[in-house]
C-alpha cells in the first residue's frame, strides 16, 4: 500500500520529467505553498535567473492571509503580469508536489487570464 510520501515522491517526478522535456524551450512558472502563503516565480533555467516573482505577502496583495483561493488569484496574475512585461508568453507550471485542486488551480487559471500559456 502506498504511503502519503510514496505518492508525493512519484508525483514530483512526473512533474519534473515533463518539465526536464520542456527545459531548453520554455522558462518554468514554480509554485511553493505554505501553510499561511502562496509563492510564484518565472524561472529561466538555461539562463539560471528568476525572470519575475510574487507571493502573499506583498503588501498590496496581503489581506487576512495569504493561504486562501482569493490570494492565490491575486498572486497569479501579478506574476503572469510581471512576466508579460518582461516578454514571456509561455511558460511550464511547475506545480512539484501539490495537486492541481485549490490554490494551485487558482494561481495557474489566474496567470493564464492574464496572458500567460501553459
Amino acid at each position: 500500500m502506498a504511503t502519503v510520501k510514496d505518492r508525493t515522491v512519484r508525483r514530483t517526478a512526473t512533474v519534473r520529467r515533463a518539465i526536464k522535456r520542456a527545459a531548453g524551450e520554455r522558462v518554468r512558472l514554480s509554485v511553493f505553498r505554505s501553510s499561511k502563503h502562496i509563492y510564484a516565480q518565472v524561472i529561466d533555467d538555461a539562463k539560471g535567473v528568476t525572470v519575475a516573482s510574487a507571493s502573499s505577502m506583498e503588501k498590496d496583495v496581503r489581506g487576512k492571509t495569504g493561504a486562501n483561493v482569493e490570494a492565490a488569484k491575486a498572486v497569479g496574475k501579478r506574476v503572469a503580469e510581471r512576466a508579460v512585461a518582461k516578454g514571456v508568453k509561455e511558460v511550464q507550471f511547475d506545480r512539484g508536489s501539490y495537486l492541481y485542486h485549490g490554490r494551485i488551480k487558482a494561481l495557474a487559471d489566474a496567470a493564464r487570464e492574464t496572458g500567460l500559456k501553459f
